[in-house]
């Protein structure tokens, strides 16, 4: 006895979720990224962590919603293993550069921070191993060398995709460096203690952080790998407090 073909019939096709453009990828992108760097601001700690963890979620999603994929972030699994490598030489790399950078008298100066006279070990501790891999370094490598970088790539290429990251990545610390000058003292004998060296010092920071997101960039570039940056990120960041720490 054949089979009623009507209800297969009354049924509508299943339609392919709606993609977003690039561009508009892009835009929702920085959005996420301006609200996520005013909350990131005013909140630390746990909560902090969380923000982190969420936006990136969100950031992947953004990036899915696009059409693009997990490689597209430098993420793919078959690239784990060559960028786990390239991460463990250049934290290797920036470990013997802080050592001795902190061991000469000539610029052991430059890693004087106020900050650290009111914090104890364990503090510094957390800040160098769950602040700064979670709350730092996992957000910003994937929306700017990972989710940005992947976007902008599909359309302008790797130096389109570096100039937008790296611009982007460099006013994203407006708001971290808005004190740097009170609490560094080799920036405040730069800048000193006007008005105008808070300006100059966050424009320093700005340039300087745009100029440190192109190499970021570049490292996920020739590795192939989002952990290659994310390496060398935490590196600088993480010694930077247990250097800083250590020689109060």
């Amino acid at each position: 006895m054949p089979h009623s073909t009507a209800g297969v019939a009354g049924r509508r096709p299943r339609r392919s979720p709606r993609r977003i453009g690039t561009w508009p990828a892009v835009a929702v992108t920085v959005a996420v990224l301006v609200a996520a760097n005013l909350t990131l601001h005013r909140w630390t700690g746990l909560w902090g962590l969380v923000t982190a963890v969420v936006v990136s979620g969100l950031l992947l999603g953004v990036l899915r919603w696009a059409g693009g994929t997990l490689a597209d972030a430098g993420l793919a699994p078959g690239t784990w293993a060559r960028g786990a490598r390239w991460a463990l030489a250049l934290i290797g790399l920036v470990g013997v550069v802080y050592l001795a950078g902190a061991l000469l008298p000539a610029t052991r100066g430059l890693f004087e921070d106020r900050r650290y006279a009111a914090m104890d070990g364990g503090e510094v501790l957390l800040r160098a191993f769950v602040l700064v891999p979670v709350g730092t370094v996992l957000v910003e490598e994937i929306a700017f060398r990972g989710v940005l970088y992947g976007l902008v790539g599909r359309v302008r290429g790797a130096i389109g995709a570096t100039a937008v990251s790296s611009g982007l990545f460099g006013l994203w610390h407006v708001l971290p460096s808005l004190h740097l000058a009170t609490a560094k003292p080799a920036v405040n004998t730069v800048v000193g203690d006007s008005g105008l060296g808070a300006v100059l010092a966050v424009l320093g920071a700005v340039l300087f952080t745009a100029a440190a997101g192109v190499l970021f960039c570049e490292l996920r570039r020739r590795s192939g790998s989002l952990l290659a940056p994310m390496g060398l990120h935490w590196a600088v960041n993480a010694f930077g407090y247990l250097v800083g720490y250590l020689l109060r």
